[in-house]
């Protein structure tokens, strides 16, 4: 329900397959509102999304998408990005389709949170230096902690690389 919440996590999404990338978190005020326009087939520069500030404190922003929370179980979305996987040299593209699907408790090593699932499938393609393909679906499982600011734990099966797991083992909150 907050839009720091959707923009970490678009952030780390995005970083995810790109090594290195670094975001701050956006400076915000109450009001500041977005218009977009989204379209499937039929290009369109009317908008009918609109994306609005609510509320900013010290420890958090929270706002809206068409009046309902930004983060929510049952949201979803998709994006695109391209990844580098800097020690082989290979690169590629990965459509990704995202979903808030329970809202619970996890455990990890800096203590128990209550947190969004969130679970990305990625369908990823590529190419290595040697020109060898790269076809499959990536899959994440993260979890959001509202309390921690930040993903606490996700999960990622990867056809090519395995199973990789990263949890939070300390934080620290600045108010």
């Amino acid at each position: 329900m907050r839009i720091a919440s959707c923009i970490g996590m678009g952030m780390a999404l995005l970083a995810g397959p790109a090594l290195g990338q670094k975001a701050e978190r956006p400076v915000v005020k109450v009001g500041d509102r977005w218009q977009f326009v989204r379209y499937y087939s039929v290009a369109s520069t009317t908008p009918n999304l609109t994306r609005e500030i609510n509320s900013v404190t010290a420890t958090e922003v929270s706002g809206t998408e068409n009046g309902e929370p930004l983060l929510m179980v049952g949201k979803r979305w998709r994006f695109a990005t391209d990844w580098l996987f800097k020690p082989k040299g290979s690169r590629g593209s990965m459509v990704v389709d995202v979903e808030v699907v329970t809202h619970e408790r996890v455990a990890v090593p800096a203590g128990e949170f209550e947190a969004f699932k969130l679970v990305s499938k990625g369908a990823l393609s590529g190419t290595s230096p040697i020109n060898s393909q790269y076809v499959g679906v990536i899959t994440t499982t993260y979890w959001y902690a509202p309390a921690a600011r930040a993903i606490v734990k996700s999960v990622t099966h990867n056809p090519y690389l395995g199973v990789s797991t990263v949890e939070m083992v300390a934080y620290q909150l600045r108010p």
